[in-house]
């Protein structure tokens, strides 16, 4: 017996509604991954289900309506806002919050590339798509950071730059790592430490955005600029 007959068979021919409903997504989550939504048709993916079209259709009244339900469902997976709020508001160290936001991020994707897949093939094949996939996605979580950036520029602790250009620039940072890392391969050359990775990636971030006591003219000169201003 071979192992995909196997695997058929330990399947329950009969789900309850909400479980088939659960698989069709976890189905389509993956072959969207893999063909893009264009290069997914729902008779491919109501076969990998082991489903009739008209069963999937009756759970979704079309593929975008399945497509935009798994990436809500991956959304609030993967990019959801909750570990992110106990971060901004544990009080502890700008340090501490941006590496936890960093790990979090890491460690996430590190465990399933589906999403990162799902939105580049959305930015490739569809604009209005790819916007969806942001809205839905991406453009809450850099709220929530800018909003914490812009608390502490008002506190004084952070220059006074737009804060959600400085949200796109540290989470940036992290995804091109994670990009880099997990899809282009270069895991298999670099396997780096995601906690030391995070740490690093906070600290750059931070050099450019704290500000710092303010030193004498005198500290920063050169012995040589030093030697040409005395009388």
């Amino acid at each position: 017996m071979s192992a995909s007959t196997t695997e058929i068979r330990a399947i329950p021919a009969r789900l309850p509604a909400d479980d088939r409903r659960e698989q069709i997504m976890r189905v389509a989550k993956e072959l969207f991954a893999r063909y893009g939504f264009e290069g997914t048709t729902t008779s491919r993916i109501a076969k990998h289900a082991r489903v009739n079209e008209a069963v999937l259709f009756r759970h979704f009244r079309s593929k975008e309506d399945l497509y935009w339900a798994m990436i809500d469902q991956q959304c609030e997976i993967r990019c959801g806002c909750q570990l992110l709020e106990v971060l901004l508001n544990s009080g502890a160290s700008d340090h501490e919050i941006f590496a936890g936001i960093a790990q979090d991020i890491l460690t996430c994707r590190a465990s399933d590339h589906g999403l990162d897949r799902l939105l580049l093939f959305s930015s490739l094949e569809n604009q209005r798509r790819s916007q969806g996939f942001f809205q839905a996605c991406v453009a809450e979580y850099y709220e929530r950071v800018a909003e914490y950036i812009q608390r502490r520029i008002a506190e004084g602790m952070f220059r006074p730059i737009e804060p959600r250009l400085a949200a796109r620039g540290f989470v940036g940072m992290v995804m091109y790592h994670s990009l880099i890392q997990n899809l282009f391969g270069a895991k298999a050359f670099q396997d780096f430490d995601t906690q030391k990775v995070s740490e690093m990636l906070a600290d750059i971030w931070l050099c450019g955005m704290e500000v710092r006591p303010a030193q004498s003219v005198q500290a920063k000169r050169t012995p040589r600029q030093t030697q040409r201003t005395q009388p």
